[in-house]
């Protein structure tokens, strides 16, 4: 199987040693303190005054910037959090691996190895969330007004990504950010948006292919400096405030999709930060 590396992305220097343990590469995120064994992505060429904002997309800049032409094409890339971890098994949805997870099994579901089942692949994203199972209770909680405005929306098949964007990250925000985009992205990606159902979970991707990642980063980066020219960093509230993490949370499932054949894998929730383990 390829060689591969996995950088974990977190916000505190407590996580090192059981990266180490896994094989991870330790990346830290912010402004906290960590020691000389992590990455951090305020170094080199950098966005790193962007973290706020852009969530892990200051890591993939720093990762674009400065060390991707020195990892050899072929190798498998990988980004994961302290919040989110790919499931090393394929046989369970996401939701129902969270379920199971606490801090004495964790180490049996995480992810260790790349899998048999990846080798004819260049591209895995997280198995995707559906957008279209609006519960009234969080109707009533969230869209009311929008729902009542356009009763259409309470048929599942009128429950797109772009519905679910302007519900909770800001109306019109998806697309007025399209309008910057490359026009060659632009259709398909307003056709993407309203004409489907769920997208891939949690900004997080392992990829092997080099040339697929320099189109990937400069594609999403032009995009997303673009869009600052209508949102800038004035922003409050966290659907507001990381709404560049958002908009390419949507691309990045979009862009994949269109240009790769990519695998779906489970990624499932634990918060390392609360549930502290001790890997063995």
């Amino acid at each position: 199987m390829n060689d591969y590396k996995i950088f974990c992305m977190c916000l505190h220097n407590h996580h090192l040693q059981n990266l180490k343990k896994l094989g991870y590469t330790p990346v830290g995120l912010g402004k906290n303190n960590f020691s000389n064994e992590w990455v951090r992505d305020n170094t080199k060429t950098n966005i790193s005054h962007k973290n706020k904002y852009y969530g892990e997309y200051t890591f993939y800049y720093w990762f674009w910037k400065n060390i991707l032409n020195e990892i050899k094409d072929g190798t498998w890339i990988g980004f994961s959090g302290y919040r989110y971890h790919w499931s090393q098994k394929s046989e369970l949805k996401s939701e129902e691996i969270s379920g199971l997870i606490d801090k004495d099994n964790f180490e049996n579901y995480i992810l260790k190895k790349i899998p048999n089942k990846w080798k004819n692949y260049d591209v895995i994203l997280g198995e995707k969330i559906p957008v279209n199972n609006w519960k009234f209770s969080k109707i009533l909680k969230h869209a009311k007004k929008k729902f009542l405005l356009n009763p259409s929306y309470f048929i599942k098949k009128n429950q797109n990504i772009k519905l679910h964007f302007d519900v909770f990250h800001g109306d019109g925000y998806l697309d007025k950010a399209i309008t910057t985009l490359d026009p060659k992205e632009r259709k398909d990606f307003t056709d993407y948006i309203n004409k489907n159902y769920s997208f891939n979970r949690e900004n997080l991707f392992f990829c092997k292919s080099n040339k697929l990642l320099k189109k990937y980063f400069n594609s999403i980066f032009n995009w997303l400096e673009a869009c600052e020219s209508f949102f800038g960093f004035d922003l409050e509230g966290y659907a507001k405030t990381r709404i560049y993490a958002f908009l390419a949370e949507r691309y990045l499932s979009y862009w994949f999709n269109k240009y790769s054949k990519p695998l779906e894998w489970p990624i499932f929730f634990f918060d390392t930060n609360k549930d502290k383990i001790q890997l063995k």
